[in-house]
């Protein structure tokens, strides 16, 4: 997700130098991985939540078990070396802000390369590329419906199509995919002012050269884990003790860090016992995950002539639209973008039937030929991912403030954490991220004392 202000379209990239060469890390020493009994803490999911809890509860010296129901790690966030022989992020991709984003000082530590995404992005008016004044016109209406949200956040908390201007004219399908689909995996009618107003500035991106799920696992990589593991029920009728089950075996802990997706929290794939409190229940309703998902297309000999990490969108008068990212880190795999409402229909379609409309868009921008050029190709279906169900979650009109309730603690023992849960950067890996630290800090603070090992 990436939110397009006038600034990020028309401002040089802010200076970032790529992560210089560093010695390969030693390998930390296996970890003592509980397979059951007591742990002075559970944290189930292993996305970027799950494993920002795991490494500050491992500096504190407590003894924990990160427990992962898919056989990869990353959640959201995973890169695939396999499909295209090259590094592929199947999900999170952008690097926001990554002057301050913890991920990305990280990165060094991990081995791993950081660079400068480019600046600016491309506009497509049918075979052409928009001219200097279309895309004037086009971020001034950018602009305008962004002012707009703004303005009527203040006011109440409404659907941003309420809010747009009435005089975007032909514009007004392009802005509405950008800020919508694209942006936050929904449409404007189902988001909510106050949130994507809130939602903080993401400038100064960058990417992964090994691709942003490669630096989730090897930060992971020194975490007591087990993968493969989905949790079955969470009973915490005691307040000394709360019982986790998994196919696997049973864990007794003291405190429990949720990390899951809004999504699987109200699917009933896990087992509460006493059950999700209303409050909590209600808010990952408002809070539910969107769909977006990357159709990729190897395209050899650059038939597109796109520069590398290019990001292009059309001028559109419909709902059946994309965004390009072309030559993903210099290699020659191209994704295809789409969310919202078309998104998800156009995925329960199935595999083939996304890589046909991306082959079928892109042809109707670039030729036809572009057909003979596609090689290997592969979509993701977010929403199909027994263990995620969607891709962002953005806050229904009026539920901005479900955020903060969402991240309230259960019988002060139990606390969730994810994108979901933070109330400026929901959407990123580094919200994800912030989350998951907080709560490992809440349960260090109620553990206290040394690990209890029995």
């Amino acid at each position: 997700m990436r939110y397009l202000t006038r600034r990020s379209f028309l401002a040089s990239a802010a200076a970032l130098t790529a992560a210089p060469a560093v010695a390969a890390p030693r390998p930390a020493p296996a970890p003592e991985v509980p397979r059951s009994g007591w742990v002075d803490a559970v944290v189930v999911g292993a996305g970027a939540a799950g494993i920002a809890a795991g490494r500050r509860l491992a500096a504190a010296g407590k003894r924990f078990v990160v427990l992962e129901a898919a056989e990869d790690i990353g959640g959201r966030c995973i890169t695939d070396t396999k499909i295209f022989g090259v590094p592929y992020d199947r999900g999170a991709h952008w690097i926001y802000a990554a002057d301050i984003n913890p991920l990305a000082k990280l990165a060094p530590q991990a081995g791993v390369e950081i660079y400068a995404a480019p600046p600016g992005q491309r506009m497509r008016i049918g075979r052409r590329y928009a001219r200097e004044g279309e895309m004037e016109d086009f971020l001034a209406s950018l602009v305008r419906a962004n002012t707009a949200i703004a303005d009527a956040a203040r006011k109440s908390d409404v659907a941003c199509t309420q809010a747009l201007p009435k005089d975007l004219g032909e514009w007004r399908p392009t802005v509405e995919f950008v800020l919508g689909p694209y942006g936050c995996s929904k449409e404007l009618a189902e988001v909510s002012t106050a949130d994507l107003s809130r939602a903080g500035e993401r400038d100064n991106s960058a990417f992964c050269r090994q691709g942003f799920g490669t630096l989730l696992a090897k930060l992971a990589a020194s975490l007591p884990m087990l993968s493969a593991t989905p949790v079955k029920s969470i009973e915490s009728w005691s307040r000394a003790r709360i019982e986790v089950d998994t196919p696997k075996g049973q864990f007794r802990t003291a405190a429990v860090i949720l990390t899951v997706s809004t999504n699987v929290l109200t699917s009933g794939k896990i087992k509460m016992a006493p059950d999700l409190p209303k409050r909590h229940l209600e808010a990952a309703t408002k809070l539910k995950l969107g769909s977006r998902d990357h159709v990729a297309l190897e395209l050899t000999g650059n038939p597109l002539g796109l520069r590398s990490d290019e990001l292009v969108f059309e001028r559109t008068e419909s709902k059946q639209t994309a965004a390009l990212f072309g030559n993903m880190s210099g290699s020659t795999i191209c994704v295809i973008d789409v969310g919202g409402s078309f998104g998800r229909d156009l995925s329960a379609k199935g595999e083939a039937a996304m890589i046909d409309f991306a082959i079928s868009w892109l042809g109707g921008l670039y030729g036809t030929d572009v057909k003979n050029a596609v090689k290997r190709r592969h979509a993701t279906r977010w929403n199909n991912e027994p263990w995620v169900l969607g891709a962002i979650s953005a806050a229904a009109p009026g539920a901005q403030s479900a955020r903060k309730v969402l991240a309230e603690p259960i019988s002060g023992r139990i606390f969730l954490a994810g994108e979901a849960t933070h109330e400026t950067r929901w959407g990123t890996v580094n919200g994800a991220w912030d989350s998951g630290e907080r709560a490992a800090d809440a349960v260090v603070k109620l553990l206290g004392g040394p690990s209890r090992r029995t």
